[in-house]
């Protein structure tokens, strides 16, 4: 018996996991740099964006925008809210040579807004994100009526939900 205890191989060394966990701290170390490199614009930032913050930071550089005023609406929300109007009153920001070409569509604009106020729930509107999401929505449905790049930004003047 001593002969095959004897003759047994000896047990083979386990390899270490050592190289293996530095080459996975190397890796996300890595990635990490290669990812904030790229974010911060150290690397393969466009050439344009150097140029855009000159134009920003002159002083008396303004917007050659005008402001057309929608009229203001009161819109009954949805037959189960049991009589809650939301007034809304708003303004559109627009090139101010596209002013005149707005102001004709205005019926159009209105329109549309009505339609979407009308179709928003309750809850949709007392959410915390509310306006936001309608503001968006509706610039959005401005945009299309108007054409393109004729209304840039959409302005909340009053929000009422009574």
């Amino acid at each position: 018996m001593t002969d095959a205890a004897a003759e047994a191989p000896p047990e083979a060394k386990k390899s270490s996991k050592l190289p293996l966990i530095f080459g996975m701290v190397a890796a996300l170390l890595g990635g990490g740099g290669g990812f904030y490199a790229t974010f911060s614009g150290l690397i393969l930032a466009p050439e344009t964006a150097e140029h855009n913050t000159e134009a920003e930071t002159q002083p008396g550089a303004m917007p050659d925008i005008a402001f057309v005023e929608v009229e203001p609406m009161t819109i009954s929300i949805s037959p189960a809210s049991q009589g809650r109007h939301l007034r809304f009153r708003a303004q559109l920001e627009v090139p101010s040579q596209h002013a005149a070409d707005v102001r004709s569509l205005l019926p159009r604009v209105v329109d549309v807004m009505n339609g979407y106020l009308r179709a928003v729930e309750v809850r949709d509107i007392e959410s915390a994100a509310a306006l936001t999401r309608l503001r968006a929505q509706l610039l959005r449905r401005v945009q299309i009526v108007a054409g393109p790049d004729r209304v840039n930004d959409l302005l909340i003047m009053e929000f009422v939900l009574n």
